[in-house]
């Protein structure tokens, strides 16, 4: 199966995809399921998941005081703002995953860096080796130099804002039905896609001010 492991909804205050735009992408893209990651929290992925249990894994990316990490099989919020090493312990106590998102992203100031993630590398479930929204190819190739030498589990996906980014980055994976069976998976899996082009940026900008812009 294809799964994009990395996607925001409306439920992000930067996007404004649906659910129903996100199904239909994913069919004419060929995606079988996607994980819903929006910023610091569940509710988008808890509420696509009930109406779609096949297609939606839960998750959140989840933006710790040192850089993001993206969280799977989860059923409480982790909040914002905490150290790197406590977001993972919370995630670790509901039986969750977590990875690194868009490592040594040079054009984002939420990555983390090189000290925090040989500190977390222990730690960690696996790292976003191809993240289609990283301008510059370098940045995840040193993920997935990172994640070869440390032996962690890649990671693909498309951090998709808008409908037409779905499917850009994704694994090839066999079925999971739970955390250990997903880890199995991902250990057999290939890395798939490309990046998006740089200006997709500026509709995550358009979104957040359409938003801004209804609640005034």
């Amino acid at each position: 199966m294809r799964v994009d492991l990395h996607c925001h909804t409306c439920h992000s205050p930067d996007s404004l995809l649906t659910l129903d735009r996100l199904l239909r992408q994913m069919d004419r893209r060929g995606i079988d399921a996607v994980a819903v990651t929006d910023h610091n929290t569940l509710s988008g992925a808890l509420e696509y998941h009930a109406q779609a249990p096949d297609r939606i894994l839960v998750g959140e990316e989840i933006k710790t005081s040192q850089g993001e990490l993206l969280a799977f099989f989860i059923d409480h919020e982790v909040p914002a703002g905490l150290g790197a090493k406590e977001t993972i312990e919370r995630v670790r106590a509901q039986g969750g995953l977590v990875g690194a998102a868009h490592p040594f992203d040079q054009t984002r100031g939420q990555a983390l860096d090189r000290e925090t993630l040989d500190l977390l590398q222990a730690q960690l479930d696996f790292v976003e080796v191809l993240n289609a929204r990283v301008v510059r190819a370098a940045d995840n190739d040193q993920a997935l130099a990172f994640a070869a030498r440390t032996g962690l589990l890649g990671s693909a996906g498309s951090d998709a804002h808008a409908a037409f980014e779905v499917g850009r980055a994704y694994v090839e994976m066999e079925p999971f039905d739970g955390p250990e069976a997903f880890l199995r998976s991902l250990a057999q899996a290939r890395i798939r896609g490309k990046r998006s082009s740089p200006l997709v940026h500026f509709y995550s900008t358009y979104a957040r001010w359409r938003k801004q812009l209804r609640a005034r």
